[in-house]
């Protein structure tokens, strides 16, 4: 745990005592400040309270003296679509409002103000060394931040086993993992945080100063958390303001991404080079670039371009958007000193991640993927494209713009299984075009096309839908998933295995 230094004595309200609210309280105490703690779920309040923490009640007035800051958590609305109260008692009050990802950049600056006091004549060259003339990002940690609509849990993942696999000291979290400040501090100066960032967090935080930033894409989704699209694309470009001393890394096979990268390529003040990357197109006229021809991944570096990767040795990087991940995880690690070999040999070796297509394994010639943190169809969309023949589960608590989208991938789509709260809107959309049977819950929906599925078929849960009607989280989701699927093959009396 990071403990949060420079409120010692001082009361600082935390609201939300999920996964990072908790740490954020217990970090906060860690550094000496008075967390004053709520949530309106009785069960985290009295987790808390067993912790020896105080806990208040936030909507009282009574509660508010003395209190100098507020951290909230993500999944608390903060101004969209209307503003929790407790945040609006903090503006009236003119208490600083932050999140956890906030606090943890105060330390970072911290961290390499400290850096910079430690070091020596003999940490550089005599007629060079200059306390003075170091910015802070020269010495101490460094920190990457990802970000985009889609794909960012896998690129996070991928950076940060590509630097772990090169022996550089490496920790991930944020939005994926463990929460920013359950990571450790850093044991040296050359530790690299890795950190996936959601717009919820990257809305909120009173600073970010990230060494290097990534934009991966853009797609409908959070609107109502955002006030529309406009604001969800603000919320992800607040990473580039300041941009990243090392590198900003952009993805511009949307309009917001080539929007993104002309404004940050003409930024005076970054002395750090734009990277572009594509999936689908070559980027000849950048002077920076990483992008596929042929099944090779392509860097250009001051214009001239070098294959550096063939993308069939990834075998846990399927389909055109992991190609992206990759372009945006190869970026990240040269801007961080790593050679083409040491993160070849990492693209090679990287397993995937759970829940992201991940092949559960076989059942009598019948393969099934749990791609459960596909939430929304763009993220689908990716899937449906990386199968021929596909049995496809879907449903749970819809999204805006539902799957019309997708309807160029119809085709693919040999049956659809419906679940949960938009199980009829998606029968709607679906039509004539794709025989379908609304199941209601997972377990009818996994049972059904284990029985109509044939060999060489994929049985695929993409939901296109939040979790929340059924399970806890997407996690739970594709658990609940994958433990179906293992009975099956149980009691089908094969072994799981990856599929070929």
């Amino acid at each position: 745990m990071i403990p949060v230094g420079g409120f010692e004595g001082k009361r600082v309200a935390v609201l939300g005592l999920g996964k990072s609210g908790l740490v954020t309280a217990r970090a906060l105490a860690a550094g000496g400040a008075v967390p004053v703690c709520w949530d309106d779920n009785p069960i985290t309040r009295d987790k808390a309270a067993g912790e020896g923490l105080t806990v208040a009640d936030l909507h009282d007035p009574a509660n508010w003296d003395g209190i100098v800051w507020l951290v909230m958590s993500p999944g608390i609305p903060h101004l969209y679509p209307q503003p929790n109260p407790v945040v609006a008692r903090a503006w009236s009050l003119g208490v600083p409002v932050d999140n956890d990802i906030g606090l943890f950049f105060e330390m970072v600056e911290t961290w390499r103000l400290a850096a910079i006091d430690e070091l020596t004549e003999e940490d550089a060259a005599p007629d060079v060394f200059d306390h003075t003339a170091l910015a802070p990002h020269e010495v101490g940690p460094k920190v990457v931040c990802i970000t985009g609509s889609n794909g960012k849990s896998t690129t996070t993942a991928l950076v940060g086993h590509i630097l772990a696999e090169a022996g550089r000291p490496v920790q991930v979290g944020g939005n994926i993992g463990r929460a920013v400040l359950d990571l450790d501090p850093p044991h040296d100066r050359d530790t690299i945080y890795v950190l996936e960032l959601s717009s919820y967090q990257t809305d909120l935080a009173r600073i970010l100063t990230p060494d290097v930033a990534v934009f991966l894409n853009l797609s409908p989704d959070h609107y109502d958390r955002h006030g529309g699209a406009g604001g969800y694309f603000a919320a992800k470009r607040r990473l580039f303001d300041p941009l990243g001393p090392l590198a900003a890394v952009i993805g511009v096979d949307e309009p917001e991404g080539r929007f993104l990268a002309n404004m940050a390529r003409f930024d005076a003040r970054h002395p750090g080079p734009v990277v572009e990357i594509s999936a689908t197109q070559e980027l000849g006229g950048a002077r920076n670039a990483l992008f596929v021809r042929e099944g090779k991944l392509i860097e250009r570096r001051d214009g001239e371009e070098t294959p550096v990767y063939t993308l069939a040795g990834a075998s846990a990087l399927r389909g055109r958007h992991n190609w992206q991940n990759a372009a945006a995880a190869f970026a990240v690690c040269r801007a961080l000193g790593l050679t083409s070999a040491e993160i070849g040999a990492g693209l090679t070796s990287f397993a995937g991640l759970a829940h992201r297509m991940e092949a559960i394994g076989t059942v009598g010639g019948v393969v099934f993927v749990n791609d459960s943190k596909a939430t929304n169809a763009d993220a689908v969309e990716k899937a449906l494209v990386s199968y021929d023949r596909i049995r496809w589960i879907a449903g749970g608590r819809a999204k805006e713009g539902g799957i019309a989208s997708l309807a160029p991938h119809f085709g693919r789509i040999a049956k659809a299984y419906l679940i949960g709260e938009a199980a009829d809107a998606f029968a709607e959309t679906l039509g004539t075009a794709v025989p379908h049977e609304i199941c209601g819950t997972l377990e009818r929906a996994v049972a059904k096309a284990a029985e109509e599925a044939r060999p060489g078929e994929v049985v695929l849960l993409s939901p296109a839908c939040a979790s929340w009607d059924q399970f806890a989280s997407f996690e739970a989701r594709g658990d609940a998933f994958r433990a179906l699927v293992l009975a099956l093959a149980a009691s089908a009396g094969v072994e799981e295995r990856e599929p070929s």
